[in-house]
């Protein structure tokens, strides 16, 4: 029996925490406050992203914990029937990515001990090869056992400017992480120039923030270099499986500092040579606007809507989309209401079809949407978002 639960704990060695947060406002109209993109099936799978990041984790995890705002906590909880109701954690107010993930690290250290691994992975991002997302992250693991904070690194497909990189050094040297390699420093998203020159050393890749260390030497980094912060979520958690919760979070959680968990520890710890990287290719993407939907959703091949990739509800109990095109090659139609649209020569645009808004644009512009939503706001047009 020893013998058996050592293996699983091998087979399963870390225990997840997913950050459920952010609207999403690249894409708008189809992510909203009440209905971020976590929450949304945006690669025409069938499922959610947030479905998709649990699942593809269950084949290393021990545990799973979500950490989502009370806004969304319902909706979370009914798109994953099976996860136990403890392991769902509400953050009353965004105090940013440090606050979350250190809270649910220290309620996993609570609960099973500071040497638990713990890894962090966004709740809204895409990977198309889970087999090589799995290998990466045992090996994340191992470094993680021993004692280095790990990261998994993004194998750039070009020049992005969209993204931080994570500049690599030599080989970690640790058994069971064959690719682990020592990081040098974590870089801000750079300019093209520059992007094309990290590209052209061949040492670096791209920050997707994942992080993969045991939970007691997450906690004590965070208690060095941000004491306050750490205090704060540690008194959170070791009234969270009690009667006190409530109150101990009403009174704590306001005076966290938010702050990202990259800024906190990883960029600091980096420089003190205490992070490695796992260098990965696994075909990530982090969901970020409709330029990025148009090459994720597959074009349909056959039908009234042949050579447009179309998304809707209905796998969520929505509508299904109503597409007609005719010489529009290279389209994206996103749909929730169920009206028919209709492409007559409009190759590569991007027609996103909701009740209430209705949004054209085209892969190059994609990225405005952000300052659409930001007007809107300004406009004191709530309704809209």
């Amino acid at each position: 029996m020893k013998d058996q639960h050592r293996q699983r704990r091998d087979d399963r060695p870390i225990h997840a925490i997913i950050p459920a947060g952010g609207a999403g406002t690249r894409l708008w109209p189809l992510s909203r406050r009440a209905r971020p993109k976590f929450l949304l099936d945006l690669t025409g799978a069938g499922r959610s992203l947030l479905q998709g990041t649990v699942a593809r984790l269950e084949p290393v995890a021990a545990s799973i914990s979500v950490v989502t705002g009370t806004a969304h906590l319902a909706a979370v909880a009914d798109q994953l029937p099976g996860l136990p109701r403890e392991n769902l954690l509400a953050e009353p107010a965004p105090r940013d990515s440090m606050a979350a993930i250190g809270l649910a690290a220290a309620v996993i250290a609570a609960r099973h001990g500071r040497g638990a691994i713990v890894g962090s992975f966004a709740a809204d991002h895409a990977i198309a090869d889970e087999a090589a997302f799995v290998g990466a992250v045992r090996q994340a693991a191992a470094l993680a056992g021993a004692g280095w904070v790990a990261t998994i690194g993004i194998e750039a497909s070009g020049p992005s400017t969209a993204f931080g990189y994570i500049h690599c050094g030599g080989p970690a040297g640790v058994a069971g992480a064959p690719d682990g390699r020592r990081v040098l420093a974590f870089t801000e998203k750079p300019d093209a120039a520059t992007a094309a020159a990290y590209l052209a050393t061949g040492d670096y890749r791209w920050n997707a923030g994942m992080f993969v260390a045991r939970a007691g030497v997450l906690l004590d980094h965070l208690a060095a270099r941000r004491p306050a912060l750490a205090a704060g979520v540690e008194a959170i958690a070791a009234a969270w499986d009690g009667p006190e919760r409530e109150e101990v979070l009403a009174a704590t959680w306001p005076g966290l500092e938010p702050i990202a968990i990259d800024h906190a520890i990883a960029e600091p710890v980096a420089a003190a040579g205490g992070v490695a990287t796992v260098p990965v290719s696994m075909g990530w993407d982090d969901v970020g606007g409709f330029d990025a939907l148009a090459g994720l959703v597959p074009a349909r091949t056959a039908g009234a809507a042949a050579g447009v990739a179309v998304l809707d509800d209905a796998a969520g109990g929505g509508p299904g989309a109503d597409v007609e095109a005719v010489d529009s090659p290279g389209a994206l139609v996103a749909s929730t209401t169920g009206r028919r649209v209709v492409l007559l020569g409009a190759a590569g645009l991007v027609v996103v079809d909701t009740p209430d808004a209705l949004l054209v644009t085209t892969p190059g512009r994609a990225q405005a949407v952000k300052g659409v939503v930001d007007r809107l706001g300004a406009e004191g047009r709530t309704e809209l978002l």
